[in-house]
C-alpha cells in the first residue's frame, strides 16, 4: 500500500469536500490561475503541440486552463485519486490528446510509469504532502522528465520561516475565507476550522520556500524564482 492509499484523499468524500469549496479554501485561486496562463503564454506559447504533466491533478483545472489557453497541447494527467480523476475526465471530455494516469507520488519516483517528457509540469496543492526528503525525489524524477528548456511550476502551501510570520500568515488565509464566504452570501461554519485541520493533517508537510527553492538548484534547476507569494500560498518553479 502507499502512502497515498493511507491518507485522506484517498477518501472520495474528502476529496468532494475539497474540491466544492476550493474557490473560498484556496486563496486568490483564480489569480494563480491567470499567472499560470501568462508564465504559458510568455515562455511556450509560440511552440506548438506543447506536451504539459499536471502532477496531482486533482479535478483537472490547471491542465484545463491551458487547454483553453492552447487547445492542441498534449495533456497528461496524475492523481492517486480515482475519484479525482474521475472527476479530471468529466472536465476534459471534449479535448483530444489527454490521457489520464491513477498513481501516487511514490510510484512515480520509484517507477518510470511516465514513459514521456515534458515541455511544462505544472503541480497544484499536492507537492506539500510529501517530506523533504520525498519532495527532493520527486523533484529530482521531474528534472528527468523534462525536454531541455521545460518548466516545472508549482502551485502549493509552504512553511513559514518563524513562527510570528506564520500566525500572520494564517490570519490573513483566515480573512480571505471570511470574505469569500460573506462574499458568496455562505453562513456555515464549513471554513472555520479548515486552518486547525490543515495544521493537525498529519498528511500535510510543508517545507519553506528557500529550501524548495534550494532544492531546485541543487538538482540543476534554472531561473528558479518564486513567481507569486500570499501568506503560504506560493508558485514557484525553475526552467531546465
Amino acid at each position: 500500500m502507499t502512502e497515498f492509499n493511507k491518507s485522506n484523499w484517498a477518501r472520495a468524500e474528502f476529496s468532494r469536500q475539497y474540491r466544492d469549496n476550493a474557490d473560498i479554501f484556496i486563496v486568490e485561486r483564480e489569480r494563480m490561475l491567470d499567472i499560470l496562463k501568462s508564465f504559458y503564454k510568455h515562455f511556450l506559447g509560440d511552440k506548438r503541440q506543447n506536451k504539459i504533466l499536471d502532477l496531482g491533478c486533482g479535478d483537472g483545472i490547471l491542465a484545463h486552463e491551458l487547454l483553453k489557453v492552447d487547445d492542441v497541447i498534449s495533456a497528461t494527467l496524475v492523481d492517486g485519486s480515482a475519484d479525482m480523476l474521475g472527476k479530471a475526465r468529466e472536465r476534459l471530455k471534449g479535448f483530444k490528446n489527454v490521457r489520464f494516469i491513477n498513481a501516487s507520488f511514490q510510484e512515480i519516483i520509484e517507477k518510470d510509469i511516465l514513459q514521456q517528457d515534458f515541455d511544462i509540469i505544472v503541480s497544484s496543492l499536492a507537492v506539500h504532502h510529501l517530506d523533504m526528503a520525498g519532495k527532493i525525489s520527486l523533484f529530482r524524477s521531474l528534472y528527468a522528465h523534462l525536454h531541455p528548456g521545460g518548466f516545472f511550476l508549482n502551485i502549493d502551501v509552504i512553511l513559514a520561516p518563524s513562527g510570528g510570520l506564520e500566525q500572520w500568515y494564517l490570519k490573513l488565509w483566515q480573512e480571505w475565507m471570511d470574505n469569500r464566504k460573506a462574499e458568496f452570501g455562505i453562513s456555515d461554519s464549513l471554513s472555520d476550522d479548515i486552518i486547525h485541520r490543515y495544521k493537525d493533517n498529519k498528511d500535510n508537510k510543508p517545507d519553506t520556500l528557500d529550501d524548495q527553492l534550494d532544492a531546485l538548484k541543487d538538482i540543476g534547476f534554472q531561473e528558479v524564482d518564486c513567481f507569486y507569494k500570499y501568506g503560504i500560498f506560493s508558485i514557484y518553479g525553475g526552467r531546465k
